[in-house]
């Protein structure tokens, strides 16, 4: 009688089961679901507080290509590359130069005699002021994707997302060695870059700064590629850094602290050279919805230049 009883109950629970799953299939049929209640609702952060915002919008202008790619600042001049020219523009929008280059750019630093690097997917070149080719290195490797490069004194460092290194080079374009961010230790991790944003800039006081994109961190290194300090901020809210590889760009304002820009939630900050969140430049709202990372650059006024990728235009912001 009682293996009677436990028989009867084992069928009555597997009948519940049965009952239990069919109407959880019935309910998530493709029409019939519920919103995921767990899900992360981003619209609430894409609102910025009106009283966050210290910058305006002056001015903007066209670049004439379909493919926009990378923007820099030197005295008194914005330089641009995109589709397979180097472009170079006074601060009014006149256009000075436009010059054809060997392959499609990715990126450019200028130097402080106005030579001006150029990445290229797998390699770097060096061009005077008239867009005339000094030198072009090797290719570095078949899987490299070079997203950024900058120069401090006779080194150019160069970001590669596909190798996930920084790799250094004299200003000869001799190839010197690479770094990975590993630190030793406990601390193994390296450069984590799921995907191809990788950005490095020099700051005035020479200080090498890279991002770890997947650690949403600002790291600080010697020129040999030693880490020194580091700062992040992982966080979905205005303060901070979200997604899978974020900030994608960054500049500096003449005082050290921090431009950034960002993607999925795009939008344009400021943060202390310490690292704290200080205010927005640009919200959300400003730019295409979920479109690129704007690429950023200022000058010595503190007035901040931002390559929008989608609407393909320079757009100008300065303080309040």
């Amino acid at each position: 009688m009682k293996k009677l009883g436990i028989i009867l109950f084992l069928v009555l629970l597997v009948a519940v089961i049965i009952i239990i799953v069919a109407g959880d299939f019935k309910s998530t049929r493709l029409g019939n679901r519920s919103e995921n209640l767990y899900e992360l609702d981003i619209d609430e952060y894409k609102t910025v507080d009106p009283s966050l915002i210290s910058y305006k919008e002056t001015k903007n202008y066209n670049i004439a290509a379909d493919s926009v790619n990378g923007i820099g600042y030197f005295n008194k001049k914005i330089y641009i590359v995109a589709d397979q020219f180097l472009q170079v523009f006074e601060l009014n929008g006149r256009q000075l130069l436009k010059v054809s280059l060997p392959d499609p750019p990715k990126c450019l630093d200028i130097t402080k005699d106005e030579t001006i690097v150029i990445g290229f997917r797998d390699y770097i070149g060096l061009f005077s002021d008239k867009g005339e080719q000094i030198w072009v290195a090797d290719r570095i490797t078949s899987q490299s994707f070079i997203t950024a490069v900058t120069v401090k004194d006779q080194i150019i460092f160069v970001a590669d997302a596909g190798n996930r290194s920084v790799h250094r080079f004299d200003i000869s374009g001799k190839y010197l060695n690479s770094f990975e961010g590993k630190t030793g230790g406990e601390d193994l991790h390296g450069f984590i870059v799921p995907s191809p944003y990788f950005d490095l800039k020099v700051n005035d006081d020479g200080e090498l700064w890279v991002i770890n994109p997947g650690k949403h961190a600002f790291e600080n290194y010697t020129d040999d590629g030693e880490l020194r300090s580091f700062w992040e901020n992982n966080s979905v809210r205005v303060d901070g850094f979200s997604g899978c590889c974020n900030p994608a760009h960054f500049a500096f304002l003449p005082d050290g602290s921090f431009i950034t820009s960002e993607k999925k939630i795009v939008r344009i900050k400021i943060h202390k050279p310490s690292g704290e969140f200080l205010s927005v430049v640009a919200p959300p709202e400003k730019f295409k919805e979920e479109g690129k990372a704007p690429d950023i650059t200022a000058d010595e006024e503190g007035n901040i230049y931002a390559l929008d990728y989608d609407r393909k235009i320079i757009r100008v912001f300065a303080l309040k």
